[in-house]
């Protein structure tokens, strides 16, 4: 009763396993083809992307520091070379230089953590194919080695052959995604990490002086 017990389980089981492999195959094709395209944004990001130098960063520092009027400090960072979104989020510092002190300090620390969070979430899709892409090759590897053991006792190469194929392909496709997802997201981290540093430097900048006013 029990040896039935377990057999029906097992079968069970064997079911639900090879019912899985059309599943995996399918979440490769689109993790590889999400890979893809994030490779592609990634290559046009890099060509039209244009960082600010450390030497412009430094001329705006003192240019902001320099600064005797509100106006001033915002058509300095109106001017410099800084991404679109950090001047907005300076800009939006210099407009609250009436309220107080340490409510600047919030408001500029959540303006710059808001945006962080944003630029955290371009990297997700990848960061998580990173893991999910590996895990499906593995699944799509151990599924079909099932049957084609099974073949293999029987003596049927085909279908062995057919399953080791499948086995090999989808390992490889499983890494391939991972490995690139891995690059996308390292990449992508570090220019934004860099961009954040600029924009936490220059608001220190900019709160110094309004402070001095």
């Amino acid at each position: 009763m029990i040896i039935q017990g377990t057999e029906t389980l097992t079968s069970l089981i064997h079911i639900i396993s090879e019912s899985l492999l059309t599943p995996v195959v399918i979440l490769l094709v689109i993790s590889i083809v999400i890979v893809i395209l994030a490779l592609g944004g990634l290559i046009n990001e890099f060509i039209s992307r244009k960082a600010i130098s450390s030497k412009d960063l430094e001329d705006l520092i003192r240019k902001v520091s320099f600064s005797t009027n509100v106006t001033q400090m915002k058509d300095e960072i109106a001017k410099s070379d800084l991404f679109e979104y950090q001047k907005e989020i300076l800009t939006r510092i210099a407009d609250n230089h009436d309220i107080g002190l340490e409510a600047r300090k919030a408001l500029a620390s959540e303006l710059i953590s808001a945006h962080e969070t944003r630029l955290i979430k371009k990297t997700n899709k990848t960061d998580i194919l990173v893991r999910v892409g590996p895990i499906l090759g593995l699944l799509g590897t151990l599924i079909p080695l099932g049957p084609g053991l099974a073949a293999l006792g029987t003596g049927d190469i085909a279908t062995l052959a057919q399953s080791l194929t499948i086995a090999f392909d989808t390992t490889v496709t499983g890494l391939t995604v991972g490995a690139i997802a891995f690059l996308i997201s390292k990449y992508k981290k570090q220019w934004y990490e860099s961009e954040l540093i600029d924009v936490e430097t220059v608001a220190e900048a900019e709160l110094e002086t309004i402070n001095k006013w």
